[in-house]
């Protein structure tokens, strides 16, 4: 019975995490990069502070606010405030499917990144799991085409910078014992700090720049509040409830596959993005090498 229940809440998870690239592009049209992530950051606070309210866990998570406030300062420095500003930056500058299949890489990065943070070797099946998706990486990028003038290499620098920043959040965190919830709500609640000191400093250094002109109750604002309920907020909670009920979390953790495919379907019926060839091929070799790697 907990096994079918993890199942119900990762699909749940997967089907609000394949939406949310097409959100992105979405809120983007009326919301600069880091006005997306304020909304959605605050979002996010708001949620983890209803969700922590019902599971009456408020003394729980105030005593590690106390103790643990300069760990979970730099934390939210990473994750949510440069990790999502990256993101959507990239975001900003590609079209949707480049942006989220590169994204998917982050795992890659990770087991790159481990060697050194975590002094553990590279298998040779790890390293040709690696040469498989950085090759579909390559492809989805410049498209199949030679010429690499066509490419927009800040863009997919963007991108690859942000799994850079979300390996390394999930690195800190392998040996952080505190809950999740309480965890993520002071993540999101001190990277809204540091994102209301960047408005400052943009303010005091650009005042008359069009950015802070903030498009309130518009396609974007509206798209921003579900981002933070459902990329950043709810979503984690339905994942991390899953995980935690599952019998067999081979059976969950294989379902994240399915997002990216399901992500390029609503890519092409909403936001009327053609599907290169190139961007199916680049993401199954993503995918080819994200599960060799798992089972090596």
């Amino acid at each position: 019975m907990n096994q079918r229940k993890a199942i119900y809440l990762a699909l749940m998870a997967v089907l609000l995490w394949s939406t949310v690239a097409t959100a992105f592009k979405l809120a983007l049209r009326d919301l600069s990069p880091l006005q997306l992530l304020t909304i959605a950051s605050i979002t996010s606070v708001v949620t983890f502070a209803v969700i922590l309210t019902m599971q009456g866990r408020w003394r729980e998570t105030l005593r590690l606010g106390r103790q643990r406030w300069l760990f979970y300062l730099g934390l939210g420095l990473i994750n949510p405030t440069a990790y999502y500003w990256v993101l959507f930056a990239a975001y900003d500058q590609l079209p949707a499917q480049q942006a989220q299949a590169i994204n998917y890489t982050w795992a890659i990065t990770m087991s790159l990144l481990a060697v050194p943070f975590l002094q553990q070797r590279l298998t040779r099946k790890e390293l040709i799991a690696m040469l498989l998706a950085y090759a579909g990486v390559f492809l989805i990028a410049t498209g199949g085409h030679w010429d690499l003038r066509q490419t927009n290499w800040l863009g997919i620098g963007l991108a690859l910078a942000s799994t850079l920043l979300w390996a390394s959040y999930w690195l800190i965190n392998t040996k952080n014992t505190d809950k999740p919830v309480p965890a993520l709500f002071w993540c999101f609640a001190f990277g809204s700090l540091w994102l209301a000191l960047l408005h400052v400093g943009q303010w005091w250094w650009q005042p008359t720049t069009n950015s802070i002109v903030w498009p309130w109750f518009s396609t974007g604002f509206w798209a921003g509040i579900y981002v933070g309920l459902f990329e950043m907020g709810i979503t984690f909670f339905l994942w991390l409830t899953a995980m935690r009920l599952a019998t067999k979390t081979a059976q969950i953790s294989t379902l994240i596959f399915l997002s990216p495919f399901i992500s390029l379907i609503l890519i092409y019926f909403v936001l009327h993005e053609t599907i290169q060839v190139t961007t199916l091929i680049g993401l199954s070799l993503i995918c080819v090498g994200l599960y060799r790697l798992r089972e090596s």
